[in-house]
């Protein structure tokens, strides 16, 4: 394991809390009226330990890797599509890349284990803008196959994380929203949530990127087989080693260390709420800081969010992943936190309360 896994805190301080609860209750309005966008407004208060929160210079990460696995026919897409997709996103032509410009977050790719070398025919040292290379020793180009062995070997899957981890911690901002790409993840986290959840992997497997029934039932035939060759590993770094991926790791990594600075972090979708599922094993506090941006239209993500016991933000049958679903969320906590820092109180515009002689 990890020698040293970022601590976390219970940021749930009851004067805080109640500080919170009292500024949104005596907010100009019926009381509860802003729904659960007034739940949300004191987690980020909790978050950022303040009842006048801003979100700041929020970095939208996307973790890209490839997996062995698709060698399995368990994905409609050929595993060409996972580097392909990186061009796109680094180009500004994916849907992430357009939804981060409309609501001004920096975007950031990271290859964890993509089969393709992003930085081939350029000057030794030269970067290209908005990509990191976080390529993990001996599985440069993606996990192996889960179905023959390990996906990655313990220390690969440390190194991993050891890379979210550091890159989080160099990333500037008070929000950071997940996303990835990597064909053949939704199965790694299909198997990722059977195992940690104890789920029959028939409940956890979906279409992915659009699978017909007949092959969704391939899928978990074959899912089901690896679940049984790695019976043993039921404890969540050697789940994780076993079925991938690594961008799942990194990510999970990155989970942890954005928890552990007080960061909000926004989850996308099934893949990135399996990198959370993972965490909350090892640090069940980061839920603490955790806005579960919406309820992917991949079936195994309702059993995920029920598992971890948290409600997702929005509902739109979303399963495209890259991290678009947290993007669409945003502008719902800006304006949670806008609530909470700026809407008058009934004392500071001099607005009647509710008469106490009305009871309906």
């Amino acid at each position: 394991m990890i020698n040293a896994l970022p601590e976390l805190t219970d940021l749930r301080k009851p004067a805080l809390h109640s500080a919170l609860l009292e500024a949104m209750d005596n907010k100009t309005k019926p009381l509860g009226s802003l729904g659960r966008l007034e739940a949300l407004a004191v987690q980020i208060g909790e978050i950022l330990g303040t009842d006048k929160p801003v979100l700041e210079h929020p970095q939208m990460v996307v973790f890209a890797a490839d997996h062995g696995l698709t060698a399995q026919g368990i994905s409609a897409f050929p595993a060409d599509v996972s580097w392909q997709m990186v061009e796109n996103f680094l180009a500004g032509g994916a849907a992430v890349s357009v939804l981060a410009r409309q609501h001004g977050l920096a975007l950031t790719v990271v290859d964890c284990g993509v089969n393709r070398d992003f930085l081939a025919g350029l000057p030794a040292g030269t970067q290209r803008p908005g990509l990191l290379v976080r390529k993990v020793a001996g599985a440069e180009h993606g996990t192996a196959d889960s179905s023959q062995g390990v996906a990655m070997s313990k220390a690969q899957c440390e190194q991993a994380m050891r890379h979210g981890i550091e890159l989080v911690r160099d990333l500037p901002g008070n929000a950071l929203l997940l996303g990835e790409m990597g064909i053949g993840n939704t199965s790694a986290a299909s198997l990722l949530l059977a195992r940690l959840a104890g789920l029959d992997i028939g409940l956890c497997t979906g279409a992915g990127t659009g699978l017909d029934a007949a092959a969704v039932t391939r899928k978990c035939e074959v899912l089901r087989r690896v679940l049984a060759l790695h019976a043993h590993a039921t404890q969540p770094l050697d789940a994780l080693a076993a079925f991938g991926g690594l961008e799942i790791a990194t990510m999970t990594g990155a989970v942890l260390q954005g928890a552990a600075q007080r960061r909000v972090v926004v989850v996308d979708g099934f893949i990135a709420s399996a990198a959370v599922l993972v965490a909350h094993a090892l640090q069940p506090l980061v839920l603490q800081r955790c806005v579960f941006a919406h309820r992917s239209g991949e079936r195994g993500h309702e059993f995920m969010l029920q598992h971890l016991g948290v409600q997702a933000v929005l509902d739109l049958g979303l399963r495209l992943g890259e991290g678009s679903g947290a993007a669409l969320a945003w502008p719902l906590l800006q304006s949670a936190c806008a609530i909470l820092r700026d809407m008058a109180s009934f004392a500071s515009a001099g607005v009647s309360e509710k008469s106490s002689s009305v009871t309906a």
